[in-house]
């Protein structure tokens, strides 16, 4: 993505929850850091800080499947004036379990993706992709699915 989007970074919002973890001694026990409520306005706060200082766009790969956390992200970067374009890849839950089983970089069948492929289809089911414009990706490579963004984002 941020090589087909001119002036744009990327800032990995998970980056934000692997400084939370390493608090010592540590956080209140959680299987996700977004739970922990820290991360929304720091997601927010270092976005800002990185576009007050360098400018341009931040592209922001993350997955958010509890509503209230994406209104917290949303309207505290809307509190800031910074415009949003979001987008949510969707594969069939068949082409999403394929993808998990099939990943070399994360390792196949990662229980902790698993656990989140129902997750995902109730939120896309009851508001996440109303939030957002969905990419079809279910049979698209990951090369095709960034340019489709990209085209989307220059238009």
């Amino acid at each position: 993505m941020q090589r087909l989007i001119p002036d744009s970074r990327v800032f990995d919002a998970e980056k934000v929850g692997e400084t939370l973890m390493d608090i010592t001694p540590g956080l209140p026990a959680t299987d996700n850091f977004q739970h922990w409520p820290p991360w929304r306005p720091l997601v927010v706060e270092t976005a800002r800080r990185v576009l007050d200082y360098t400018g341009g766009i931040l592209v922001m790969p993350m997955t958010v499947l509890v509503e209230q956390y994406w209104r917290e992200i949303s309207s505290g970067l809307a509190q800031h004036a910074i415009p949003v374009r979001h987008f949510v890849l969707h594969a069939d839950q068949d082409t999403l379990r394929a993808r998990i089983a099939g990943d070399t970089v994360l390792g196949p069948n990662s229980p902790f993706r698993l656990q989140y492929l129902e997750p995902y289809a109730e939120a896309a089911r009851t508001w996440l992709h109303a939030e957002a414009e969905v990419v079809e990706t279910t049979h698209l490579t990951p090369a095709q699915a960034a340019q489709q963004i990209a085209e989307a984002v220059k238009s």
